[in-house]
């Protein structure tokens, strides 16, 4: 049997895999919050209390760069070290993935259903693929055809400098770069981004805070899910709307920029737990006009699919490299 985890900054999700069964049909699967845990080994061994199945094998995935089998994640103080997980809950051999590689590693088994079309394009067969994934953080990855099938490949793309297009936008760089030092897309297009966001209209774009909503702001432990609603209610705020167009417009704009570095004419696909809650906001156009907004490109760049991911998607590849690696030891 084997073990899979998608291990992210807010929830950490595990479920066991078969090779009879294959990536897409977890045997067990339970969903923990992440916070509430000093590291992967005692979430690990509550799980297998759990479900009193035996493991030989585990796969994670996990929100920060792997090198040498070893991550320290971005947004949770953990340290991943897959030698001594191996050792210390008794494994044959324990494999770490970056999450949006994992998430990569899923695009080749997903089906229409397991995805919403922004724009229909034209794919091209063995194009490179660009995945982007707004959720508590911003990850980017992408995959090419090695003659019999795609490898995916992680970056830190979503730590890359943001690169303003219109005076709002510079503004909030300059907003960014007083409260950070750097204004990076993942300050702005993310989970951690989204009151960053909401903050510069309040403070500085002129935006004018609802005594209501700021009461509920001040006392959640995260200000996000709360933006994000108030911008899709029937009766929407003025400053969270403001907030999520900006979210919308200047993700698009970076998508558009991964699809232009890997050449993506395989299609752009929107991973993560954000796209698939503001559907409404990515299909007004707002995303589509930044992501083709790439002056004697925008052509070519407007044939390119783009998707959304509605599953979960980073268990499945993660899933798959690890059964596939498990078959062969």
């Amino acid at each position: 049997m084997l073990l899979a985890g998608d291990i992210g900054g807010t929830k950490t999700h595990l479920a066991m895999f078969s090779l009879a069964e294959g990536p897409r049909r977890p045997v067990v699967e339970t969903v923990f919050s992440s916070a509430h845990y000093v590291g992967l080994a005692d979430m690990v061994r509550e799980f297998t209390t759990q479900t009193q199945l035996p493991i030989e094998y585990a796969c994670f995935d996990v929100a920060g760069p792997v090198t040498g089998g070893r991550a320290q994640l971005t947004n949770l103080p953990w340290s991943v070290d897959a030698p001594a997980l191996t050792s210390e809950l008794k494994l044959k051999r324990v494999w770490l993935l970056n999450d949006l590689q994992a998430t990569a590693y899923s695009v080749p088994q997903l089906t229409p259903s397991d995805l919403e079309t922004i724009n229909k394009g034209e794919s091209t067969e063995y194009g490179a693929i660009g995945v982007i994934a707004p959720g508590t953080g911003l990850g980017e990855a992408f995959l090419v055809w090695t003659g019999s099938t795609y490898m995916a490949y992680a970056s830190e793309g979503g730590h890359t400098d943001f690169g303003p297009h219109n005076d709002s936008q510079m503004e909030l760089a300059r907003f960014l770069l007083d409260r950070f030092g750097h204004a990076g897309y993942e300050r702005i297009c993310s989970g951690i981004g989204i009151p960053n966001i909401y903050d510069f209209y309040r403070e500085r774009g002129g935006g004018v805070e609802s005594p209501q909503l700021a009461q509920r702001l001040t006392m959640a432990s995260d200000r996000t899910p709360l933006i994000v609603q108030a911008a899709l209610d029937a009766n929407p705020d003025p400053l969270c709307v403001a907030t999520m167009e900006m979210f919308v417009s200047v993700l698009g704009a970076e998508a558009g920029n991964l699809a232009l570095k890997v050449l993506a004419t395989g299609g752009i696909y929107l991973g993560g737990g954000i796209p698939p809650r503001i559907l409404p906001l990515l299909r007004t156009g707002c995303f589509m006009e930044a992501f083709t907004n790439k002056g004697r490109f925008s052509e070519m760049i407007s044939k390119i699919p783009v998707h959304v991911i509605l599953t979960q998607a980073a268990l499945i590849g993660a899933a798959r490299y690890g059964l596939e690696r498990m078959s062969s030891q």
